[in-house]
């Protein structure tokens, strides 16, 4: 019988310190430096741009001004455009209408029991408003000063919080409600909530109280909070043995049956 090799002993040994090591901590491990990574690489558009911003990069400058000055014109020569838009952007789109539908999003999980899931969509929500208040209090970027201005707006400018809130609500309510949706109609509520993310930036643009980086600014830091609680909340599911979903599907499918959608099921790799 052939003697193993030095290099077969080295293989060998390495395997055996992998299997060692390959047990729920490990496991943890790897979850956690993915989580990291992922919000990470999310966080870093939004990193980029508040430094643009706080810098006043002269090529984002132009931008902002150039499109705040066409729209203006434009609201200007069409009165009834801007009732239009200031229905959608104080109404519709409003960041306490956007909150008030996850609230009642969160009461209605909670009288189906299912905890985490509430829980998760509360922490983003609240938690996309506070880091939204405290940037665009650290940032204290002016808003745009225009002469017959149209609209007002208190406060400061970076991160948009309409942008934001519309981002992270819609985001909640998707991930919660998707698997209620027959398949066929997905793309209805993905398409609204589109229209909603991107309506409302151009609302706020277009009535002269937001910057073209402050709307996307908000839609970045919007994406990076959610991100985040996310991958904390796929972790949880990963732990208690629930199977891994994609994004078409939702957060939690099992909140669409009449069983308790937080009871561990057989894992599917």
């Amino acid at each position: 019988m052939a003697q193993p090799t030095a290099r077969s002993r080295r293989l060998g040994t390495v395997r055996a310190l992998f299997a060692r090591h390959a047990g729920p901590d490990a496991a943890f491990g790897r979850r956690l430096v993915l989580a990291v990574t992922a919000t990470a690489a999310v966080a870093v558009p939004f990193a980029l741009a508040l430094v643009l911003v706080e810098s006043r990069w002269p090529p984002l400058y132009r931008l902002d001004r150039a499109a705040a000055e066409r729209l203006h014109r434009t609201a200007l020569e069409h009165p009834s455009w801007v009732r239009v838009l200031d229905f959608f952007t104080g109404v519709v789109w409003d960041p306490v209408t956007m909150r008030l539908l996850v609230a009642a999003l969160v009461v209605w999980l909670l009288t189906r029991r299912a905890w985490r899931l509430a829980t998760w969509a509360a922490v983003t929500a609240t938690s996309g408003a506070l880091i939204g208040f405290l940037v665009k209090n650290a940032v204290e970027r002016a808003r745009p000063h225009l002469p017959e201005p149209v609209a007002h707006a208190p406060g400061f400018s970076f991160p948009s919080g309409h942008a934001m809130a519309a981002t992270t609500s819609c985001a909640v309510l998707l991930l919660v409600l998707l698997p209620l949706v027959p398949r066929a109609w997905r793309p209805l509520p993905w398409a609204l909530a589109a229209t909603a993310v991107l309506g409302v930036g151009y609302t706020r643009v277009a009535l002269g109280v937001h910057w073209v980086s402050d709307v996307v600014g908000g839609w970045l830091l919007g994406v990076a909070v959610v991100t985040a609680t996310t991958l904390v909340f796929e972790a949880w599911r990963a732990d208690t043995g629930l199977r891994r979903t994609a994004v078409g599907e939702g957060l939690e499918p099992e909140v669409s049956s009449s069983a308790d959608p937080e009871a561990p099921s057989r894992r599917v790799s």
